[in-house]
């Protein structure tokens, strides 16, 4: 009997293999990935609605037509329209009816219809081609040639303001990532110290007996790697489920547009459990050093 006792029995680990707030440090753990994941999404989805709002303001433009004294402003920009459609670099140029231009002016003037003496300025809507454009000044020599005054808008305002909007959001959201990180590292870090300081005798105790300081840091190390990336995985699969109902809830409605968040785009969450492991690791390894040396 005494013999097979002693073939059961092993030595107690240096680490429980459960502790009582592995719970509380892994839900914490996996929230900080979570809303760093849901970052990274919201990074993809802002450049990639970017991208599509340049690209359709880049291959449109404008023209606002004033009508000659001796012509009504739906021939001022028929003619326009002619004018421009022979353009190099024009797909299509088209003039706008009243209706369209009153639905334009409509947010700060209000309901016009029963104002018809209004002079609402007509518009023409052109169609560049994305590989050759045609260019602000090419439009406005063509109507000069056929004696027609416009003012030509390229939206080239509208585009700066979308590309500064979109690195002002991808500058903050990297900021809140590195704070995100930098509050994981801490969180592991005051646990390992917890941890260290609740085995303090047992510290002394190998550090007395030969074991290397590396060695005993290697297990905290070890242990908060492990339940870090456990954590950063349910942080993960947090955040792909939050993208994929995003997804799922856009279909094809105004929602695509605004949060354009692509199936492929959850696989940026697959390397949050690595990561979560290298910081916990990285932040165990060195608060464990500095404690050991100090406590021994």
């Amino acid at each position: 009997m005494s013999d097979l006792l002693a073939r059961r029995w092993r030595p107690a680990t240096f680490l429980p293999e459960a502790d009582n707030r592995d719970g509380s440090l892994t839900f914490v753990v996996a929230t900080l990935c979570f809303l760093a994941c849901l970052m990274a999404l919201t990074v993809l989805a802002t450049n990639r609605a970017v991208n599509t709002w340049s690209d359709q303001l880049t291959s449109q433009a404008t023209i606002i037509v004033r009508p000659r004294a001796n012509e009504t402003p739906d021939l001022a920009a028929a003619r326009a329209a002619e004018a421009l459609a022979g353009v190099p670099g024009v797909i299509e140029a088209r003039a706008l009816e009243r209706e369209k231009a009153e639905a334009l002016v409509e947010p700060w003037l209000g309901d016009i219809t029963d104002l018809e003496d209004l002079p609402i300025p007509r518009l023409v809507a052109v169609d560049l081609d994305n590989a050759s454009p045609a260019t602000p000044s090419t439009l406005a020599a063509a109507l000069k040639a056929r004696g027609i005054d416009g003012i030509i808008d390229d939206h080239s305002i509208w585009t700066r303001d979308i590309a500064r909007s979109a690195d002002v959001i991808a500058w903050v959201c990297g900021g809140v990532f590195l704070l995100i990180t930098a509050a994981a590292g801490a969180v592991i870090a005051f646990a390992t110290r917890a941890g260290l300081l609740a085995r303090r005798e047992v510290v002394e105790v190998l550090h007395l007996t030969g074991a290397e300081n590396l060695f005993i840091a290697r297990l905290f190390q070890v242990r908060f790697a492990q339940l870090s990336a456990i954590a950063g995985a349910l942080g993960a699969v947090g955040a792909a489920g939050v993208g994929a109902v995003l997804r799922l809830t856009a279909g094809g409605g105004e929602l695509t547009h605004a949060i354009p968040i692509l199936w492929s785009d959850l696989l940026v969450v697959a390397p949050c459990p690595l990561v979560a492991a290298l910081v916990a690791a990285i932040a165990a390894r060195m608060t464990a050093e500095r404690m050991i040396s100090e406590i021994t």
